[in-house]
């Protein structure tokens, strides 16, 4: 950005006298080799010295202070390596102050340039400056520490000017004083104060994996269970996110914070298990005392700062943009993960955040992706300047805000400082350069129109290391205020825009393929919704809902997290977990299955028991159906309510019209009238009654019958005796008494199958038939009538 221009507009007196004098020497080069008849020695004679200035490795592994003042003393300490199979004798180290930088693009070329260039790399300051060596064997190393005052190195004018550290010596082919090696650096010079400063806004990353699984104990706690405790690491003395809390509660900084990883260490500052690497059981977590310090020391932090809250879990704008937008339902999730995102820091930290930015991975955005960001209300996108590049020519690095249409405001980061501690830094050479080249580009931004007062913005990568986040920390202490001033992301988003800086958003084709092939794929959001919609259908049969629907609907927001990139098998992985997790929940509510059954009489009931092996009580509705309702008729649906861990037996009134058997479906609804779980079918065999009780009648008659004769017969012989023998009447009263008596047990045998006639009503069952229902009925189920 502005890099053609550096040269036009930042060049300092001295580095424009310098240039001058250089341009005129390289003018008269061929008309002096004519005269002479002695071949010119260009700049690409003395690049090609680089072979031996190469010879010897010199690295700087500390350069102090930063930023000097003409008071200060400035010291560089460092290591030379002989990498050659020769002794370099008479071997010397010494500083090299070269000209000042006249632009942003002169910063990069000297950064990668290699070899010793006479003309480029400045006079060697010797003397009592310089450190002898001496002997160097070959493959031998010695360390260095060079110290001179600040007004010894003879600076001008404000500026950045190149700075090296070189090591002279022989060779036994080359027995003379050369350059043998050299490594340059950068030394930002600010002699008075600067007539605008430029206001600097870093944003100060806390973020993390994905850590929680969907899974908790069933315990009245809900104890969480943990894909893994490197969390803990983190958090604890040293690791990368303590240090991040540590480093940043002294710097002008905006915090951006990511909620779920607040609300991942708030579950850890009470009891939590940790899959062990086998998947198989669990183990206590070890973070719980690192995890309330790590909270306790981010409150205080953060007290009085800037916080800006990224969706929950973070999720991958791009991927939604590019693959998921056209899933049914997968932009809504983005919606629930901002508006959770307020709710989380507020509850856990105490302040009130701002939820209304977005920052798609390495600030690359197209117009896609600027449209999803902006469908939850994020109306301001964190872009990165070489996605969103410069294309008027301007001379300088524009404000970093802009208005891009719909009200929408892109704040442009820029790409050199953002990108400045991405490598390596836990090496000491490479903190070194890389916080010397910060606070020099971070000067030229300045210097480039020093009258102009700007807003520059840095978005770092997302997870920096605990190195790089130290060597971030370094870089900001080493501006202390010199050309800079602080701003929050809040007030860079409402600065004035350049009325010359670009207000195009890129189309997506030119979305860099690198990040484009490390998104989550569409197969993902189409589980993501798969999931959902599993949710959707279990939530509304529960009675404490918020025990299943926060930790899935959270996991459901972890699936689509940034973090997953480049973690395509993890990604699956976590995926397929949650949706295995919540399936086998729902089917812990379920019908238990019944065999054939016989139904003997013309009404009965049916019992079906309903099995609810989860923790707390459900509600539902059950519905019995006949396939054949001229034959069998089933009496309404009814209202289940069963409670956590128990078996719930629901009777339902039949009516047989006809014999035969009729299938019978039973199957469960939500509340709202939803199918819940599989339809269950079973067979009712209906026996006809009505030739059993005509029998039955029948018999009894015939008994009546033959009594009434036998009594006759009795009489008649009683009498005709009487009239033989002339018996008295007692006697025939007695045979008249004993036949009454006999004639009894007849009616008693007839009462029997009478009763057997009437259906016999079974009394309700108890509420809860425990787990012994569990099982499925017995073949050949019989419901008495």
């Amino acid at each position: 950005m502005a890099d053609a221009a550096d040269l036009r507009g930042t060049t300092s007196a001295r580095a424009r006298r310098w240039l001058r004098r250089t341009a005129a020497l390289l003018a008269a080069a061929p008309m002096i080799a004519g005269l002479t008849q002695i071949p010119a020695a260009p700049a690409a004679h003395a690049e090609s010295k680089a072979t031996g200035s190469r010879s010897v490795d010199v690295s700087i592994t500390s350069l102090t202070p930063t930023a000097p003042k003409k008071s200060d003393t400035l010291t560089v300490s460092g290591t030379v390596t002989n990498d050659t199979k020769g002794t370099v004798s008479g071997a010397q180290v010494a500083l090299r102050v070269g000209p000042t930088m006249n632009g942003r693009n002169a910063i990069d070329t000297a950064a990668h340039r290699t070899g010793y260039s006479e003309g480029l790399d400045g006079t060697e300051i010797g003397g009592k400056y310089a450190k002898k060596i001496g002997k160097l064997s070959a493959g031998a190393s010695r360390d260095f520490s060079l110290s001179i005052p600040v007004d010894q190195l003879h600076l001008g004018e404000n500026g950045v000017y190149q700075l090296g550290v070189s090591l002279t010596g022989g060779t036994s082919s080359q027995p003379w004083p050369q350059v043998l090696g050299i490594e340059r650096t950068f030394l930002p010079w600010q002699s008075g104060p600067s007539t605008k400063k430029s206001q600097l806004t870093y944003l100060w990353p806390l973020i993390s994996a994905v850590h929680v699984t969907a899974r908790t104990d069933n315990d009245e706690d809900r104890t969480p269970i943990f894909r893994d405790d490197r969390l803990a690491e983190e958090l604890a003395p040293g690791g990368r996110l303590q240090q991040m809390v540590t480093l940043g509660k002294n710097l002008p900084i905006t915090w951006v914070i990511d909620p779920d990883l607040l609300a991942t260490v708030d579950a850890m500052t009470k009891k939590y298990e940790v899959q062990n690497p086998s998947g198989n059981g669990t183990r206590a977590g070890s973070g719980q005392t690192v995890a309330k310090q790590w909270l306790d020391a981010l409150q205080k932090a953060v007290d009085g700062k800037q916080v800006v809250a990224l969706p929950f879990a973070d999720p991958d704008l791009a991927s939604l943009a590019h693959r998921g937008k056209n899933v049914t339902g997968a932009l809504s999730h983005l919606q629930g993960a901002t508006e959770l995102a307020s709710t989380t820091v507020e509850t856990i930290l105490g302040v009130r955040p701002r939820t209304d930015f977005a920052w798609p991975v390495d600030g690359a955005v197209d117009s896609s992706i600027v449209d999803v960001a902006t469908s939850a209300g994020a109306h301001n996108v964190i872009a990165r300047s070489d996605s969103l590049r410069e294309t008027g020519g301007l001379s300088y690095t524009p404000t970093a805000a802009r208005q891009i249409g719909g009200g929408n405001t892109a704040v442009v980061a820029d790409a050199r400082l953002s990108t400045a501690f991405t490598g390596d830094m836990s090496k000491a050479e490479n903190s070194t350069l890389a916080i010397q080249r910060f606070l020099a580009q971070s000067q030229m931004v300045n210097l480039q129109a020093p009258d102009k007062q700007r807003s520059i913005v840095v978005a770092p990568q997302r997870t920096p290391t605990t190195s790089q986040a130290q060597a971030m920390a370094a870089a900001l202490e080493g501006l202390s205020g010199q050309w800079t001033q602080p701003l929050g992301l809040g007030q860079a988003a409402k600065a004035k825009p350049d009325p010359n800086a670009t207000q195009r958003v890129p189309s997506s084709r030119s979305y860099p393929r690198s990040l484009r092939a490390r998104e989550l794929p569409t197969d993902a959001f189409n589980k993501i919704q798969e999931t959902q919609k599993t949710l959707d259908n279990f939530e509304p049969i529960l009675t404490a809902k918020y025990r299943v629907v926060t930790p899935f609907g959270n996991a459901i927001r972890r699936e689509m997290s940034t973090s997953w990139r480049s973690e395509a098998r993890n990604a699956a992985g976590f995926r397929h977990d949650v949706q295995t997790y919540l399936s086998g929940l729902t089917k812990k509510v379920r019908l238990v299955p019944k065999t054939d059954m016989t139904l003997s009489g013309r009404s009965a009931t049916v019992p079906v028991t309903v099995q609810n092996n989860l923790v707390q009580s459900v509600e539902l509705r059950l519905v019995l159906r006949s396939q054949q309702g001229n034959r069998l008729a089933v009496s309404e649906p009814q209202l289940v309510n069963v409670e956590g861990g128990h078996s719930q037996s629901v009777k339902f009134g039949t009516t047989a019209n006809a014999n035969g058997p009729v299938w019978v479906s039973a199957q469960l609804y939500t509340p709202d009238g939803q199918p819940y779980g599989r339809e269950m079918l079973f067979e009712v065999n209906v026996t006809e009654i009505t030739s059993t009780v005509i029998l039955v009648i029948a018999g009894g008659v015939l008994l009546l019958v033959l009594a009434g004769v036998r009594i006759y017969v009795q009489r008649k012989r009683a009498a005709a005796k009487s009239d033989e023998d002339g018996g008295d009447g007692e006697d025939a009263e007695k045979a008249h008494g004993q036949d009454e008596d006999d004639s009894e047990a007849p009616r008693t045998d007839r009462c029997d199958p009478a009763h057997a006639l009437v259906p016999e009503q079974p009394s309700d069952p108890a509420p809860d038939t425990g787990s012994q229902s569990a099982g499925p009925s017995g073949s050949g189920e019989k419901v008495d009538h």
